[in-house]
C-alpha cells in the first residue's frame, strides 16, 4: 500500500477571508498611491508655474533695464545735453576764446 500524506484542505471561509483582506488591502493601496500620485502632480505643476512666474519677471525686468540704458544713452549724447542746457536751462552756448602764450626761450631750458 501506498501512503499518502493528508493534504489539509482549506476551508472555504478561510480562503473567502484572505480575498477579502486582499482586496481591501489593494483597494486601500490604490487609493493612497492615486492621492499621493495627485499630490506630487499639484507640487510639481506649482513649482513649473512659479518657475514660469520668475522667468516672466525676470525678461522684463531685463527688457525695463535695456530701455533705461538706451535713454541714458541717448541722454547723454552732447547735442541733446546741448538742446536741453539752451531750451530748459536757458543757458547759452559759450563763445571759444583765443588765449596766447608768450614764452621767452631760455637758453638753460630746453622746451
Amino acid at each position: 500500500m501506498i501512503s499518502r500524506k493528508r493534504q489539509k484542505r482549506k476551508s472555504l471561509k478561510t480562503s473567502s477571508f484572505y480575498q477579502g483582506l486582499i482586496f481591501f488591502f489593494s483597494s486601500i493601496g490604490s487609493i493612497v498611491s492615486l492621492i499621493l500620485y495627485l499630490w506630487i502632480f499639484k507640487e510639481i505643476d506649482e513649482s513649473i508655474l512659479l518657475v514660469e512666474i520668475q522667468s516672466s519677471t525676470a525678461r522684463s525686468l531685463k527688457n525695463d533695464l535695456d530701455e533705461l540704458k538706451n535713454e541714458i544713452e541717448n541722454l547723454s549724447r552732447s547735442d541733446v545735453i546741448t538742446a536741453r542746457a539752451t531750451n530748459e536751462l536757458n543757458m547759452t552756448v559759450a563763445i571759444p576764446e583765443t588765449l596766447v602764450i608768450a614764452m621767452k626761450k631760455n637758453e638753460d631750458s630746453n622746451l
